[in-house]
Parts: structure tokens; sequence; C-alpha cells
């Protein structure tokens, strides 16, 4: 068995059409958009013909899993080039694809490092308050303008503060909670750091864990604001002002591969899935003055999602369940545990959920347009977009739809 597939988990312009100006207003500024779960408001969204979704610009890229941030008409990601000695945070215009600006970080791998996968990088770049954050692939934190691509500051999360060197890369994508910065450290050091977000100075480190490719999510407890981080064997809270320690459950997985962000669905309920032997389960979550309380819900695990991500709609979570064998999209009732139904009309799949329909985007490079309920799954539409591998989840903005695979990077217009 593989130990690891991917973390999330992101050259030549080549016109193919006509392009308006990219929507103003319109932002995903973040690892799973504005809100962290991988929703948004849209509206015109239509399927496409045969022919396949009209296609905005695409050019080559490079390597790397990092999805694409975007606000204010440019797109953020990163990227490491062919000569694979350096990763690079690139910027482009959102409507013709063209590099504005790019700021290139050396790497050197340890050798305790197997990036059999590529060189990444995987995480997602943050922008907040005028500020561009990225994480690296050896752990380096970096606060840029996103204008100009100026450092204004920096820290070395493995050198400089002892962090756990993870053996595919580093990958957390960074969370903004008020006028802090908070990242995953682990190993010897704190377990999440946060930062001042304009000069780079600690502002609380929180207990340690061993930490696992995931990234951080804010959720609210009986009016307590939580950072919830998906650890190696457990799944953790900490109090968003302080960082303090609230409560801990365990949820162990074959190599302690918790990758897939938590989902809070109201009530006090939090949803954590993980692939091989890892399963989904739900918490409950309640306070009782400085304490809080967890209660599992119920346990299910033929619904194991890997490295993608899974949508709460309505009483139901939906995502592609499963690691290196099928992994049919399936849906989870959240009242129950059980599973409703498995389709596999696309291979391992990102999703991203707006105007009532789901856009995914499978391992295979398959773009599809689909409606899901608790009976099932529709096809609306469907096409090939990429030939390459593709672990990298949609940015979605407005009606434009923005997609990389491992080499490639792609504009799409999904309007009526």
């Amino acid at each position: 068995m593989k130990r690891f597939a991917v973390l999330l988990l992101l050259g030549a312009l080549a016109p193919l059409a006509a392009s308006a100006p990219a929507p103003s207003g319109a932002e995903w500024p973040q690892f799973g958009g504005p809100t962290r779960d991988f929703q948004v408001d849209a509206a015109g969204l239509a399927p496409w013909g045969s022919e396949g979704p009209r296609r905005i610009w695409e050019r080559d890229l490079g390597d790397g899993y990092s999805s694409i941030a975007a606000a204010g008409g440019v797109l953020y990601t990163l990227y490491t080039p062919a000569t694979g000695a350096e990763e690079r945070v690139i910027a482009l215009d959102a409507a013709s694809g063209k590099t504005l600006w790019e700021r290139g970080n050396p790497v050197t791998f340890r050798s305790d490092m197997n990036m059999e996968y590529g060189p990444g990088p995987h995480s997602t770049p943050l922008l907040v308050a005028g500020r561009l954050f990225t994480t690296g692939v050896v752990g380096r934190l970096q606060a840029l303008d996103p204008k100009t691509g100026k450092v204004f500051w920096s820290h070395e999360l493995w050198d400089e503060m002892g962090g756990k060197v993870m053996d595919r890369g580093y990958s957390c994508s960074p969370l903004a909670w008020r006028d802090t910065l908070v990242v995953a450290v682990g190993g010897d050091a704190p377990g999440l750091v946060a930062f001042n977000q304009k000069d780079g100075s600690v502002r609380w480190k929180s207990p340690g864990f061993d930490v696992s490719p995931s990234s951080p999510v804010l959720i609210d407890v009986d009016g307590q604001e939580q950072i919830i981080f998906f650890a190696v064997g457990e799944v953790i809270g900490f109090e968003a002002a302080t960082g303090r320690l609230l409560w801990r459950h365990p949820h162990e997985t074959t190599y302690g591969l918790n990758i897939v962000l938590p989902i809070a669905t109201g009530e006090g309920r939090l949803i954590v899935s993980s692939a091989y032997s890892g399963g989904t389960r739900a918490l409950r979550l309640a306070r009782d003055g400085d304490t809080t309380t967890v209660e599992e819900l119920w346990f299910n695990n033929r619904m194991r999602v890997h490295h993608g991500n899974f949508i709460r709609i309505g009483d139901h979570i939906y995502g592609s369940s499963g690691d290196f064998g099928p992994t049919p999209l399936s849906a989870l009732d959240l009242r129950t545990g059980e599973v409703e139904w498995r389709d596999r009309s696309f291979a391992k799949a990102k999703l991203v959920h707006a105007d009532g329909r789901l856009i995914l985007l499978d391992e295979d490079g398959n773009l599809g347009m689909v409606t899901v309920s608790p009976k099932g799954l529709e096809v609306q539409a469907r096409a090939e977009i990429f030939s390459g591998r593709s672990w990298t989840a949609p940015t979605l903005v407005g009606t434009r739809l923005y997609l990389r695979d491992r080499q490639q990077l792609m504009a799409l217009d999904l309007a009526r």
C-alpha cells in the first residue's frame, strides 16, 4: 500500500477566445473559498453542450497541487518550474492569464522526504487585509504585497520553529482569524501558531500534537470561536483567541493521514472523514462554562474521503469515497450516518457547490456539472479537460471557473 497519494491539499500563454473583464468584487480568497467549505454564492451557471464549456484562456504553468485564490481580478497560486530548484508564487491577470508578477524561493528537499508524486507545492494562498500569505513545500511562511510580490515578513516553520518535517512536503493552507494568521507547525514545536498579520510576531502557540497534512478551520461552539485541526489520530479544538486546548477526540486511520477539512453542520455537530481505515464520524460539541464536551453521535467506515473534500447540502454530505480502489461519489445522511447511494460516473473528484449544482473535477481530468439529492445523482454536463493528474480543487468566481492539473492552468466560462 502506498503511504500517500498526494497532499492538498496546486509559461506560454495560449488564448482561445476573446475575454471580457473578470467579474468585479467576486472573490475566492483562500483554500475552500469564501467560507472555507467549497460553497459559494453564484448565479447564471448552465450546463454546456457537446463541445464542452467555453475556454477563455489556458496556459502552461508548472508542477504543483496548490489551488487558486482570486480577488480583484487577479489569481494567485504556487508552482514549481521545470528546473525543480525553487518554488514560485505567481499572480496572474484573471481575464487573460498573463503573468503580473512572480516571486521565487529556493527549495532543498531533505533526505527523509519522498516526493514521488511531484515536488508540490500543496498549499493554497490566503488573501486578507491587503496581504497575501503563502506556505511553501519546505515550510516557508511568507507575507507578501499582492500587488507586487514584495515580502513583508517570513518565517521558516521547520528550521526556525522546529516544526515537523512532512515526508511529502508541507501542505497546511493558512487560516485568518481577526488580525492573526494561524498555521500548523507540529513535531516537537507547538501544534498551531498564530502570527500577527502585520508584522509576523507570534501572538500565541497552542499545545503540541502530531501534525497531519490538513489545515485549520474556524467554527462557533455556543458563541465561542474555536479553531479545529484534524491531526494524526485525532481531531482537536482550540480557543481561537488564545490557542488554549479545549478538547480532543480520537480518529485513527492508517498512516495517520487525516487530510480533509472538517465541516460544522449546525446544532453543535462536526463531521470528519478520512480514507483507509478512518471512515466518517459525527461529533456533537457543547460548552459548559470554560469546558467543551464532545459526544460521538455515529461512525461509518463506508464513507471515506481521501485527499479531496466533501460538501454539506441539507441533511446530507456528498463526496468521493475511497483511497486506491474505486472512489464513487457517495451521499451520507447526517442524521443517521448511513450511506444513501454511490455513483461511479466520475473518478475521485474535488467538488464546489454553487447555484444548486456541484461542479467537480475528477483525478482523470474530467469536469462535470451535476445535481445531487438524497435519491441520487444526475449528470447535466461532462467534458474531458485535462489528460494529466488532476488533484486540485476548482475555483469559481461568478461564472468563471479556474482549473489546474499538475502542469496547466485554465479559465472557463460556465454562464448561460
